[in-house]
């Protein structure tokens, strides 16, 4: 058998090696992360989130716009208000409801088709972040399924005692 690589056309980024997740089948969901004292309230890691905005001025907040929501939850926000990424809006908003709920997660921002997400209590344990990676996968957000293409037990680590999430779509 030849071994000689296949040229990678013209206009097409090869992709880094990617073994994909270590699963063969559906596992289940990453378990809820417990609330320790010395965990920081949903509420104060969304603080903290909109105060790092503020700090490092890297969204141009000075044109956002406070926008209140007739929603229960912050989870249920993007789809009361009709938000039209490319994003699976059923999907994402059920997510958003799960994570709330296992992680103390909270939408805090939406600029465009950008999303950031506080995690109160993020998982700490490879296991654990591996399975919340392969949720982030069904996000279908880009930057984890295209760009930057980011192999999948780099991009699962990087998610261990992370306290921000971020996903957007083209």
């Amino acid at each position: 058998m030849d071994q000689t690589p296949v040229p990678v056309p013209e206009g097409i980024e090869p992709w880094p090696h990617d073994p994909g997740p270590p699963f063969e089948q559906w596992p289940g969901l990453a378990p809820q992360m417990p609330a320790t004292s010395a965990d920081p309230r949903p509420e104060e890691a969304a603080a903290s989130l909109l105060a790092w905005f503020i700090e490092t001025e890297q969204f141009g907040l000075d044109e956002c716009r406070l926008v209140l929501v007739p929603a229960r939850r912050g989870s249920d926000a993007l789809a009361s208000i009709g938000w039209s990424a490319e994003a699976p809006l059923p999907l994402l908003c059920a997510l958003l409801r799960s994570w709330e709920d296992r992680f103390g997660a909270q939408v805090v921002a939406v600029f465009g088709s950008e999303l950031h997400v506080s995690v109160a209590r993020p998982p700490v344990e490879a296991e654990h972040a591996n399975l919340l990676a392969l949720e982030h996968v069904l996000s279908t957000a880009d930057n984890i399924v295209d760009d930057p293409p980011t192999p999948f037990p780099e991009y699962a680590m990087d998610l261990a005692g992370r306290t921000r999430w971020s996903f957007w779509w083209d």
